[in-house]
């Protein structure tokens, strides 16, 4: 496979059709090394349009099988459009959760000051410091953290100036919207299959919020995130 063309025709036929215009962030998709964070099994998925597991079902053990089986990174194109989103400034501070491959850490860490970027499962915590290591990313810190403290974000280092949620949630906690500054921006899948979306959420106060729907998508749940109380008759 050529790398080159292969990543060339991801962002001309995948990425620019998803309204993802913004030249910085093209130019970024096309330098960062996005196959660096596919584990080595599944290279000939990096620019695919598809999600790419990171942990396979025979890794998986004990009673988080199910979440551990579903870690994946997300679609090129749903990556891109998040952060084009974003719209990270070189001085800003960023906090991340699920650091999965560490594809995401690295992109935002071009853009930003400083990201930190929490992941409960250790293997991928590791191998998520090894690819950032490998690609001379040296402004993202990989946390490791158990899923309940995961979704309560990392209040000790904020407020932030972005918050990503790579993977996706019933509902956006208030603890992490409280971990925004003033004009920070989170972005997140919310909802539940077969209908979630992209949801921009803009801190325009003390305790005001503006939520913007952005697309469409499914993407698989975070762990440790508190889901709705369903009703049974």
């Amino acid at each position: 496979m050529d790398t080159e063309i292969a990543r060339f025709n991801m962002i001309e036929q995948q990425i620019r059709p998803w309204e993802v215009l913004d030249q910085s962030v093209l130019s970024l998709l096309s330098t960062v090394r996005r196959e660096d964070f596919v584990p080595p099994a599944l290279r000939a998925l990096a620019f695919v349009d598809t999600q790419v597991p990171l942990i396979s079902t025979a890794q998986a053990r004990g009673a988080h099988d199910a979440a551990a089986a579903g870690a994946c990174m997300l679609e090129p194109k749903v990556e891109a459009r998040l952060l084009q989103e974003l719209q990270i400034q070189r001085h800003e501070r960023v906090l991340e959760i699920g650091t999965g491959s560490g594809f995401m850490a690295a992109l935002l860490a071009h853009r930003a000051q400083q990201v930190y970027t929490l992941e409960c499962r250790p293997e991928l915590a590791r191998s998520a410091r090894e690819s950032l290591r490998r690609n001379g990313v040296l402004n993202a810190t990989v946390i490791d953290v158990s899923p309940a403290v995961g979704a309560q974000g990392l209040p000790a280092e904020g407020p932030f100036d972005a918050i990503l949620l790579s993977g996706s949630v019933a509902e956006v906690p208030k603890a992490l919207l409280e971990q925004l500054k003033a004009g920070g921006r989170l972005a997140a899948v919310v909802g539940d299959e077969p209908v979630m979306r992209a949801r921009l959420i803009t801190r325009a106060g003390p305790a005001a919020w503006s939520e913007t729907d952005l697309f469409d998508t499914v993407a698989p749940r975070l762990e440790g995130f508190a889901e709705p109380t369903r009703f049974h008759f």
